[in-house]
């Protein structure tokens, strides 16, 4: 969000002529609330189908302290890519700091645990993040790196797809990390309503799948990318974005019938143009 403060001749002079106004406004709030809703016509999380390439309703809200502690929920629904169970819902508590300095250069840090409610057990997992942000006229540039430490939700529990199916455990109780690295770039068209965006990211965690039949970082290492558009429309923005990860079909072969959409078959890592519609409050 953009604040544009315009300030002229006149109405300096006129809050001279007034300083019981003044005095009479509002002090800043401690605790601000945000939030957000949006519905999409896939959930991809770092390029790979959450929804088994369906819609997807998501929301979430934080609260924030004038001292730049923040803690928020955000969740979605699910579908496919492994055995979710339960609500079929992802759910993220979230909490961190986040500091703008005098350059105008913003940290941001913290911690997010994934929580699937009601899910396969061991499925839940924490990760920590660090993000650093600026923005140049109208362009907004972020790099961020996320480390979840070692956790059985991330262990490499089942070697292929075929052996998730069979329900039967090939390394029970192991543990694995897992590193994400990415950077966005955004930049609105002058005197439209248009921000393009892009973004490219990295993962690098086991090769297998986790005790829920899933691993955040498919096939041990890849890279995805986005690049879009969205456009506001008054208090709503629509989305377009292209997304695509570095896994061929033969990367992620043997990870099925995990790693296919459960209907056609086909990889849930592929091209795909995603669309949403969000509103911010």
């Amino acid at each position: 969000m953009r604040h544009t403060f315009l300030f002229t001749t006149a109405a300096a002079a006129l809050l001279a002529a007034m300083p019981a106004a003044a005095q009479d406004a509002e002090p800043p709030k401690a605790f601000t609330i945000s939030g957000s809703a949006a519905l999409v016509s896939d959930y991809r999380f770092r390029g790979v189908s959450q929804s088994d390439e369906e819609m997807a309703v998501q929301a979430g809200f934080t609260v924030a302290h004038e001292t730049g502690f923040y803690a928020g929920v955000w969740g979605s629904n699910l579908s496919g890519w492994g055995t979710f169970g339960g609500a079929n819902m992802e759910l993220d508590v979230i909490g961190g700091f986040k500091y703008e300095f005098a350059n105008g250069v913003t940290v941001d840090t913290g911690v997010t645990w994934y929580m699937y409610p009601g899910g396969a057990d061991k499925t839940d997992f924490a990760e920590g993040y660090l993000k650093v942000s600026k923005t140049v006229g109208p362009v907004s540039v972020l790099g961020g790196l996320a480390y979840a430490p070692r956790q059985q939700a991330l262990g490499r529990w089942y070697y292929t797809g075929a052996d998730a199916v069979a329900g039967v455990y090939n390394n029970p109780g192991d543990k694995e990390d897992n590193w994400y690295v990415w950077g966005d770039v955004s930049g609105a068209l002058p005197n439209t309503p248009i921000t393009l965006k892009g973004h490219l990211g990295y993962s690098d965690g086991n090769p297998g799948l986790g005790p829920n039949g899933t691993s955040v970082a498919p096939t041990g290492d890849y890279f995805d990318w986005m690049i879009g558009a969205d456009v506001a429309v008054g208090p709503v923005v629509l989305g377009i974005a292209y997304v695509d990860t570095s896994i061929s079909r033969k990367d992620g072969k043997y990870l099925e019938p995990n790693f296919a959409n459960s209907e056609n078959g086909r990889t849930i890592a592929g091209p795909q143009a995603v669309f949403s519609v969000s509103a911010a409050f």
